[in-house]
Order: C-alpha cells, then sequence, then structure tokens
C-alpha cells in the first residue's frame, strides 16, 4: 500500500462515490478516520502551540489499485513553518526548497521589509518628525494667539467707530479734515498693518518650517519608493507562484490556478489558494491512482477571531479560495451531487395570506426563496406557478435552510413600499429556534428568560455565505430572544430580529460572544442535521395600502 495511506481495519463499508465537499455530513468511515488522525495530532508534541491556537485538518478515504481501502490526511498551509511532515500529504507545488526561485526572491522581499523597517525606525528620522510636529504647533500656536489679538483689535476699532458714530449725531462736522476722519484713517491703518504682519509671520514660519519639512518629506519618498518596490516584487512572486501552482482533475487534466480563477469575480487567485485540505487531498489521490471515496475537514483549537470554529467539528470546503479549484479537480470523479441543488419535491406552497398587493407563503425548509443556483425551484417560481404564472415580488429572504412564513409582493411599488418598511424596522418578524445545548448564561441563572445580542457582521468574503463577527467594519446587528422552554438538553427560544443580516440568528447563537450554542442543525456554524431548526414564526406590519396592521402567523413544524 502506499506509504501515505493510512489502512483501516474496521468492518464499515465506504461509499461507492465521492460525497460532495461542500456540503455533507461526514460518512462513519470519515469520522473513523478523523478520530486516527486526531490522534496523530496529539502524538506531534513539537505542533502543540501553533495547533491549539487554531489549525483546519482533513482526512480523505481512498481505494487503492489493490482494493483496498485507507485514507489520507492533510493540514491546511504550513505547522511550524514546513510543509514536508512525514506521513502526511506533500503540498500541490512544493515552493519551499531552500535554493529554490519563490525563497531566493522571498529573501529579497524580506531584506526590502528590512530596509523599510530600519527607515520607518531611523532615529534622525523619527527626532526630524518629532522636531517638525513641535515646531509645526509653536508656529500654529503664534498665529492663534495673534489671530485672536488681531479679533480684539478689530472690536476695539469697531468700539471706536461707534462712538465717533454717535459724536457725529450729536456734533455735526466742522470741516473736511476733521478728527473724526484722522482717527478712522489711524484705524484702517492699524488694520492694514495687523493684516499685513500676519502675512508676514506666515512666510517667516514658512522658511523656518521649509529645511525641516524638505528632509521629513525626502524620507518619506524614500520609503514610498521602498515600498512601491516591495509591492512589485511581491505581486510578481505571487503571479509566478499561482501560474506554476498545477493541478490535476479526474479526467488527467492540468490547470494552473491563474487558468482556473480567471473567470471568476475576482479574477485573480486569494492568497493561500490551494493550500488548503481539500485541494491537497484529492492532489496527491488523483496523481497516484487512488480512488477518493470520502471528504470530510475538521477544525482543531481555538477558534479564530470574529469567526465561528468549534474544536473537533466538521466543515465544508470553503468557497473562496477552494470552490473554483476543486470544481475544475472534481471534473471526472464519480461525486454525489450537493443536496443543497437537488430537485425539490414540493409541488405546492401553503398561502397564509392573501390580497390584491400581498401575499404570504409557508416556505419549507430546504427551498430556496428566490432564484439561485442549480435545477431548484424556488419558492418565488413555484408560487408564480401556482397562481396562474403571474409576475411577483420577493419582499425579504428566508435562508434556504429556514422555514416559515415569506411574503411576496404582487406589484413593484407594494415591494417599495414594504422594503422602505423593513428599512425604517417598522416590520417585526419573530422566529422560533431550538438549540442544541444549554447556554452557559441559562445554567448560571435559571431564571435569565429573555436578553439582547447585538454583535455587528460582515460577510466572510474568502467563505461565503458564511458571515463573521466583526467589531470594526461590521454592520449593526441587534437580536432580542425569549427563553420559551429547556428540555432534553436542548433550549427553544423566541427569536427577534431587530435588523436584518445575513445569518443575524444563527451567528448571534452560536458565537461565544452571544450565546454560544449552535441551533440544532446549523451545518455552517454548528452540527450537521436533517434539518436547521430555526422557524420564521410571525410578522407583522401596517399594510402600504389599506393602512391597518397586519398579523401572519405559521405553526412551528418542530
Amino acid at each position: 500500500m502506499n506509504t501515505l495511506v493510512t489502512s483501516i481495519h474496521n468492518d464499515i463499508i465506504p461509499p461507492e462515490r465521492l460525497n460532495c465537499p461542500f456540503y455533507y455530513q461526514p460518512h462513519d468511515i470519515s469520522l473513523h478516520a478523523i478520530e486516527e488522525t486526531k490522534k496523530e495530532i496529539l502524538r506531534m508534541s513539537e505542533w502543540q502551540e501553533e495547533t491549539e491556537a487554531g489549525k483546519m485538518f482533513g482526512v480523505l478515504v481512498v481505494r487503492t489499485e489493490d482494493g483496498e481501502f485507507g485514507f489520507l490526511k492533510a493540514y491546511s498551509g504550513q505547522i511550524c513553518s514546513r510543509e514536508d511532515w512525514e506521513g502526511w500529504v506533500p503540498p500541490v507545488f512544493d515552493y519551499l526548497h531552500p535554493d529554490g526561485y519563490f525563497l531566493l526572491h522571498e529573501r529579497e522581499i524580506s531584506a526590502l521589509n528590512a530596509e523599510i523597517l530600519r527607515n520607518e525606525q531611523s532615529p534622525q528620522f523619527l527626532v526630524d518628525c518629532q522636531r517638525l510636529a513641535k515646531l509645526e504647533e509653536q508656529c500654529k500656536e503664534e498665529q492663534l494667539a495673534f489671530r485672536e489679538e488681531m479679533t480684539r483689535r478689530k472690536t476695539v476699532r469697531q468700539q471706536i467707530r461707534d462712538a465717533i458714530s454717535q459724536k457725529r449725531l450729536s456734533q455735526p462736522p466742522l470741516s473736511n479734515h476733521s478728527p473724526s476722519k484722522e482717527q478712522e484713517e489711524i484705524l484702517i491703518r492699524e488694520s492694514q498693518f495687523l493684516k499685513a504682519e500676519l502675512k508676514r509671520m506666515k512666510k517667516r514660519h514658512e522658511e523656518l518650517l521649509a529645511p525641516l519639512r524638505q528632509k521629513v518629506t525626502n524620507h518619506h519618498r524614500t520609503l514610498a519608493l521602498l515600498r512601491q518596490k516591495r509591492k512589485q516584487k511581491s505581486d510578481a512572486l505571487q503571479t509566478w507562484l499561482f501560474e506554476h501552482f498545477q493541478v490535476t482533475n479526474g479526467k488527467g487534466e492540468r490547470r494552473n490556478l491563474c487558468e482556473i480563477f480567471r473567470n471568476t469575480s475576482a479574477g485573480v487567485p486569494p492568497s493561500g489558494a490551494g493550500e488548503c485540505c481539500a485541494p491537497k487531498l484529492l492532489q496527491y489521490a488523483l496523481t497516484n491512482n487512488l480512488q477518493p471515496l470520502a471528504i470530510a475537514e475538521f477544525w482543531w483549537g481555538k477558534s479564530p477571531v470574529g469567526e465561528i470554529r468549534n474544536h473537533g467539528e466538521c466543515y465544508p470546503a470553503c468557497q473562496g479560495k477552494c470552490r473554483p479549484i476543486l470544481d475544475f479537480m472534481l471534473e471526472g470523479v464519480d461525486v454525489e451531487p450537493n443536496p443543497l441543488y437537488g430537485a425539490e419535491e414540493v409541488e405546492t406552497l401553503h398561502v397564509l395570506y392573501e390580497d390584491r398587493s400581498l401575499v404570504a407563503v409557508e416556505k419549507p425548509a430546504g427551498m430556496l426563496s428566490v432564484p439561485g443556483r442549480g435545477s431548484r425551484l424556488s419558492a418565488q417560481e413555484l408560487l408564480a406557478q401556482q397562481l396562474g404564472n403571474c409576475q411577483i415580488f420577493c419582499v425579504h429572504r428566508l435562508d434556504m435552510q429556514t422555514s416559515g412564513i415569506l411574503l411576496f409582493a404582487k406589484t413593484l411599488e407594494i415591494q417599495r413600499a414594504l422594503h422602505k418598511a423593513f428599512a425604517l424596522r417598522e416590520v417585526k418578524k419573530s422566529y422560533v429556534a431550538v438549540l442544541d445545548g444549554i447556554p452557559e448564561c441559562f445554567r448560571k441563572n435559571t431564571t435569565f428568560k429573555s436578553g439582547v445580542i447585538s454583535l455587528p457582521l460582515s460577510p466572510d468574503f474568502l467563505n461565503r455565505p458564511m458571515q463573521k463577527v466583526d467589531k470594526e467594519g461590521g454592520k449593526e446587528a441587534t437580536t432580542l430572544y425569549e427563553v420559551l422552554a429547556i428540555e432534553n438538553c436542548h433550549t427553544r427560544l423566541l427569536l427577534t430580529p431587530l435588523t436584518g443580516r445575513t445569518h443575524q440568528l444563527r451567528v448571534h447563537c452560536a458565537h461565544s460572544e452571544g450565546l454560544g450554542v449552535p441551533i440544532v442543525g446549523d451545518d455552517l456554524y454548528g452540527h450537521h442535521s436533517h434539518r436547521l431548526l430555526l422557524h420564521a414564526a410571525r410578522i407583522e406590519f401596517t399594510h402600504p395600502v389599506s393602512g391597518e396592521k397586519v398579523i401572519i402567523e405559521s405553526s412551528c413544524p418542530f
């Protein structure tokens, strides 16, 4: 047997074809491989500090040319700055050879980094910057004090003019050369002098600052040129890497990462593309006559900041880095279709409310709200057929795995009016959810029945459709929750989102700074199950035509 293939000694029957890496429940044989891999991770003493900080691992069950079964194991990226740990699949492209092109040019970039750092931390540069800042502040204060004096003198001149004006009214002038006119000329000359003096002061300050500013500017220009040179070298090296980073598919065809990502929305590969577990595992299998049968990736260690990764849990392959690569690599491989995009069995939708302007239906779990990828019929398409192929407009959406009330408008005007109501938070929605456990806050305080979760969210662009907590650049996301029941190690909640962010309820429940327990069946942020136990149970809004309050309810199916 291949030296990197670990034999499987049990009676578990492997599947006949590979599971979809983007949506799956790990096969029992994959779970066996994962448990063996976890033991190996624990044996690697030198790994512990890095892996405990968080790392993705993967296994691939394969059939050898002799018909025997075993598994390959891999880790994402490097561990302890190495990619060549014995017993683990090698990288798709070994670019870390000590005397190779990549490290040679990386050393040049590192030298530039060091030069940039020396320039940034140059004692003379830092002293010049401090002297310049101090001198600029002194000049600013001097000018400000002079402007305040000018303002004070302007007030005095106005007072003098007011007094002269009053005197003129009581005593007519005796001649064209009266004292009052001479006073006015004095006042004008004073104003002109002060303005000229301010200009002279500014010029004097500029002459004083100019040499020091020039020194600092020259230093910044040098830094800018060094950074530009570093960027050019870094971009060129990245392009070289992606052009030489070639993967193989099930047909035996080869393609580099630049070619694979050329027709994607990004146009270029993201940093780290091809270094995740799934491409490594498939590349080794496809280039060593090993038939891939079952794949799974699992997280080890702490969750990354803002993201939700639970120690030991399995996760699908990422969308940003892996999707384009795996779509190519799986060509010619016998792989199960993504169950999310299969044919939909529902023939009609249950209508909960309908009038001349609106129609609300009960969307089943597993159905898209609007047309999307694959052949699966969406709720919008099915309802349009159900209503005699009329045109309807989606007012809001539910995640595909979420069931419950979905509202459609029959005209664009009604859709716009309701979109505005949603934007103004005039629409109130409530959901029923069952958590896969009991949050710690409820265990500590059994009378703790309600609360607020406020965690800003932003898209995880390299792993769509997942969202992450982003306290710096995320959008506001607020959820009210109320405990309905705690039983059988599960928690039933009523969730009321005050904002409408993607996956808001799912992230707020699962994230450690929220409730810290995922919703049952949440395969993205928790554990895979037969369905997501999240149901849109109630919606309340003002009718855009009649002005009456409308309340629509749907009984929870779980």
